[in-house]
């Protein structure tokens, strides 16, 4: 911004911002954000099924976990089976509208799997989404002819 003194001359106002810094440093931080935000999800080591349709979670929703040792998580806090339907009447949402991730190791036996989906069920949530990884693409040796 530029303005005329009382003597004719022309001068510049130092009021301007250069605001390119700014810009800078909010796009890395941005970008540092969407790096780390899939690591933190959980810090539990979870080796999931993997399947051909898988949809990307794009909402923040309660997460129950069975790990290897066919240990549940609510969230990153350990829960007994037994307790998991009083833990999640406790959560205090709808449980008609309230929607449940539920990551389980491929290792984990389906009687376990069944169990919690029953605890789930018997807190009135019947949403339930559960969580895999996509197949990797395999790529023939005759793919090129």
């Amino acid at each position: 911004m530029a303005f005329t003194s009382s003597t004719g001359q022309t001068r510049s106002s130092l009021a301007d911002i250069n605001i390119t810094p700014l810009v800078d440093v909010v796009l890395v931080l941005l970008v540092i954000f969407m790096i780390t935000a899939p690591v933190l999800q959980s810090g539990i080591d979870v080796s999931v099924p993997k399947t051909r349709t898988v949809r990307e979670i794009t909402e923040q929703r309660l997460v129950i976990t069975i790990d290897r040792n066919q240990q549940v998580f609510l969230g990153d806090q350990p829960v007994n089976i037994h307790e998991l339907a009083q833990k999640l009447h406790q959560q205090g949402a709808d449980p008609a509208h309230q929607i449940i991730y539920l990551r389980a190791d491929e290792q984990v036996p389906f009687g376990v799997f069944a169990s919690v989906m029953d605890s789930v069920k018997q807190a009135g949530i019947t949403s339930i989404s559960i969580v895999t990884q996509p197949l990797e693409a395999k790529t023939s040796p005759a793919a090129g002819n």
